[in-house]
């Protein structure tokens, strides 16, 4: 796979990028915000298992979609690598590795997704429980999930900030594109304390809109200068 990547023409590596991006940001969303948003109720052990009982294919739809959200990440990733190696090969691959770290733990969301369904369905394996106990660890497990994909988000900003600075001194993209997204890094890197996240959420998520919907249009519209390209990786 990356010998394929490594091969293609830049234009292709940008327009590649900004697909996977796209499809990224909707499995993700799907999963791990819409679905979970539907069927977790707040403080409802039991409201929100009668709801992942009763709905469960939206579930499993749910985990399916967090999970493949997971491989269209990756491939963002090596993309973006091989797009900005020219700026700065080092930087480029720390950013590389930042994000596939920031994967593994959106990989291990979906492991926690998933535990609230088969806690429920446990049957005789989990019969020393009652039935309170089962809703009460579901829940648990939800948190988790949710706390462990602020963790991806943290990473996820990181490698917003290192992608920013090198959008930035490339010659081959628009810098603004990369100011706006390390200043989009900046707003997701604050998950790091949740609750000061929280309150600057309406700061974050426009911030989010400001930056990487127009770096998915560029990429998938214009792509990149290819002979700026070469000249910067000459």
């Amino acid at each position: 796979m990356m010998e394929r990547i490594a091969e293609a023409s830049p234009r292709f590596k940008a327009r590649m990028a900004g697909v996977f991006q796209l499809l990224e940001a909707i499995t993700a969303t799907f999963g791990q915000v819409i679905v979970r948003d539907r069927l977790v109720v707040a403080g409802n052990a039991a409201a929100t298992a009668a709801n992942i009982l009763g709905h469960e294919r939206l579930f499993w739809l749910g985990f399916a979609s967090s999970l493949i959200g997971v491989a269209f990440h990756i491939a963002w990733a090596l993309l973006m690598y091989e797009l900005l190696k020219p700026v700065h090969r080092s930087l480029s691959l720390l950013a590389a590795f930042v994000i596939l770290v920031g994967c593994a733990i959106q990989a291990f969301t979906s492991l926690l997704y998933l535990a609230p369904l088969l806690i429920l369905q446990g049957g005789s394996s989990l019969s020393a429980f009652t039935p309170e106990q089962l809703q009460a660890l579901a829940l648990i497990f939800l948190k988790l999930n949710a706390y462990a994909f602020e963790i991806d988000l943290v990473f996820f900003g990181f490698w917003c900030v290192l992608v920013g600075y090198l959008i930035f001194r490339s010659t081959f993209l628009p810098r603004i594109l990369g100011v706006l997204l390390a200043i989009d890094g900046l707003g997701w890197a604050t998950y790091m304390y949740p609750p000061l996240a929280s309150y600057l959420f309406p700061f974050i998520a426009a911030a989010s809109a400001l930056a990487e919907i127009p770096l998915q249009l560029w990429l998938v519209v214009m792509g990149v200068n290819p002979q700026r390209w070469k000249e910067q990786a000459g």
